[in-house]
């Protein structure tokens, strides 16, 4: 895995050991971002990386402007190598690796991100609630987006605050927008 572009453009990010994760391809990552810097500035972006695993998605981020990026991933190894990379990438100041569950996580007090990535387990209990907890939860700016990766046995077409959905291989890119109450606009 590698950083696409940016100022860390080329760092190599390598996966945790002892950790079990599916890390998102680089081809998806890279029409993940392709869309967001065609729809959505980055610069100056708050993000949440949920089920962070090697942290690939907030150091994309990062690379391409991002103020800062709070990391979210269960696995001790996992944050602990999280916080190496970050130092390595001389951006510590701009991070935070959290070690705990996202569920545990989403419970406590929400504060808005501009971007929420979240690549969880396909086996993920929760994962056809999950755009629900972060649109009515107070994770989102009034603009933010929720980018969810899953597999073809959710669908979230249907969603009100579907704004993209799109397979890439065995994985599904599914963005959700926090929609402005009519009487804001």
């Amino acid at each position: 895995m590698r950083i696409i572009t940016g100022t860390l453009k080329g760092r190599k990010l390598s996966v945790p050991r002892n950790v079990r994760m599916r890390p998102t391809s680089d081809r998806t990552k890279e029409s993940i971002f392709a869309i967001i810097d065609v729809r959505k500035h980055i610069s100056d972006s708050r993000v949440l990386d949920l089920f962070a695993g090697s942290g690939s998605l907030g150091f994309e981020a990062l690379s391409r402007g991002a103020s800062g990026v709070t990391f979210i991933e269960s696995s001790r190894n996992a944050v602990d190598h999280i916080r190496k990379t970050a130092e390595t990438f001389g951006v510590d100041d701009k991070t935070q690796a959290v070690c705990t569950s996202v569920e545990h996580f989403l419970n406590g007090p929400s504060q808005p991100f501009d971007l929420v990535f979240a690549d969880p387990p396909y086996e993920f209990e929760t994962l056809p609630g999950l755009p629900d907890i972060i649109l009515d939860g107070g994770w989102l700016t009034h603009d933010g987006w929720f980018i969810l990766e899953h597999d073809k046995r959710h669908s979230f077409a249907d969603h009100p605050n579907c704004a993209f959905s799109k397979p890439y291989g065995r994985t599904i890119v599914t963005i959700f927008t926090q929609q402005i109450p009519e009487d804001e606009t």
